[in-house]
């Protein structure tokens, strides 16, 4: 009777829909917690790519549940669309495998706008927004004027939208044109297509399956460090990103929490603006972006790289009691001469050996420990005696810094390309 959660432990894009897909066997139901279409979570198998932003990941897995959880923010037309993108490429119907929470919130149009003009009203200081309408709504939550997935079943949802709409007038007066007026008609229409789907109280779906001994993988979205609380403010997301959320997002008591498997990248990436302390400006830095493909899978926007960070890795091990460590993309890394990593910052003057709360590229400096490389004949192993030593030595200095082990090794963006470890 638990509860086992894969999140990131980065600044996002870590591989979580890869794991996710390649674990879902294990259970018998795949939940999202938190997050909107801002999050972009790839898979690829049978030759065979796809992006889900607001699905969670379990659905390509016959028999599996998937549950869109209330800590998640729905924009119906994102939604639409993928549920047509997926059936027409795979040939799967999404209405008998997916549960949607009626507390989650409601993306509206709105919400986009909103997102839009003020990005756009903060000149240089933008914090990279994927202009998705996620931070809005989520204030519209927190305000409690917020529309959520159950409003859609009301006889006065049209109502509820234009009361909801009316408390942003005072700032969005001028910006409804012509292309405001057809995205809330795509919206209401969308909303249609969304109530043919089971809209429940999924906290009491859950619950009752954990009673029943159903197993649960909690799926997250984007990384601990973009948490809105714990992670790098203000350039961070509006949901919380870590184990806690996932209690709060699904309904579930933290007694049901069992396993922890924190993703992270052999290296480092961040999308948008805010601080990154191992971002590298050079010619490694772009062999990396290249080798990794490193592209927003939601923005398509190039991801800024640089070498691992342990503090920041170990900050986010502590923040989610972290109990498997699944480390990806290590392929990227192959045929370097030499690969660092950071272990402590020069911060302020002094040498540290954590991650502190407020930092810019002005005030803090990488330490950096250097390895010998790795080939490429490493992408090919799918055992762990096969690795190369300077590989697992890379790996067993991850393990000892963090004090977690690693238990899955990615070496590649497919099912197959994948090492486990006792």
């Amino acid at each position: 009777m638990s509860v086992d959660v894969l999140l990131g432990l980065q600044w996002g894009d870590e591989g979580k829909g890869k794991v996710v897909d390649f674990l879902a066997p294990k259970y018998d139901f795949i939940a999202r917690f938190q997050g909107g279409p801002n999050a972009g979570h790839t898979l690829k198998f049978d030759d065979k790519k796809h992006v889900l932003h607001q699905i969670p990941s379990g659905i390509f897995r016959k028999n599996k549940h998937n549950i869109i959880g209330n800590g998640v923010v729905l924009d119906p037309v994102i939604f639409k669309n993928e549920v047509d993108s997926i059936h027409e490429k795979f040939k799967i119907n999404l209405h008998e495998i997916i549960s949607i929470s009626n507390k989650a919130q409601l993306i509206s149009p709105v919400h986009r706008l909103l997102d839009k003009v003020l990005e756009k009203n903060k000149g240089d200081n933008k914090i990279g927004s994927t202009l998705k309408g996620i931070g809005p709504t989520y204030q519209d939550k927190i305000g409690r004027h917020g529309l959520r997935v159950g409003d859609v079943l009301s006889k006065s949802f049209k109502d509820k939208y234009d009361k909801q709409k009316s408390y942003h007038d005072y700032f969005l007066d001028g910006h409804y044109d012509d292309n405001f007026k057809l995205e809330e008609e795509n919206f209401f229409l969308s909303v249609q297509f969304l109530k043919k789907f089971e809209i429940t109280d999924t906290e009491y779906l859950i619950n009752n399956n954990l009673n029943k001994e159903k197993k649960f993988l909690a799926e997250g979205a984007q990384g601990t460090l973009l948490d809105i609380d714990f992670g790098s403010y203000p350039f961070v997301t509006s949901s919380n990103t870590t184990t806690a959320g996932a209690c709060i997002g699904l309904g579930i008591s933290p007694r049901k929490i069992s396993n922890v498997y924190g993703i992270f990248k052999a290296y480092c990436t961040r999308v948008g603006a805010g601080p990154f302390p191992t971002e590298l400006f050079d010619d490694v830095g772009d062999t990396i972006a290249h080798n990794g493909n490193e592209f927003g899978s939601t923005t398509g926007r190039p991801r800024r790289c640089g070498w691992l960070d342990i503090p920041a890795l170990k900050y986010s091990v502590m923040l989610n009691g972290v109990t498997h460590l699944y480390i990806m993309k290590a392929d990227v890394l192959s045929d370097f001469d030499e690969v660092k990593v950071c272990t402590g910052y020069i911060y302020d003057g002094k040498e540290i050996d954590y991650f502190p709360s407020i930092i810019d590229t002005d005030n803090i400096k990488p330490v950096y420990t250097v390895f010998p490389g790795w080939t490429s004949k490493v992408n090919e192993s799918r055992r762990y005696e096969d690795l190369e030593d300077n590989f697992k030595n890379y790996i067993t200095f991850i393990e000892d810094s963090v004090g977690v082990k690693i238990k899955l090794i990615s070496l590649g963006p497919d099912r197959e390309e994948t090492v486990l470890l006792d």
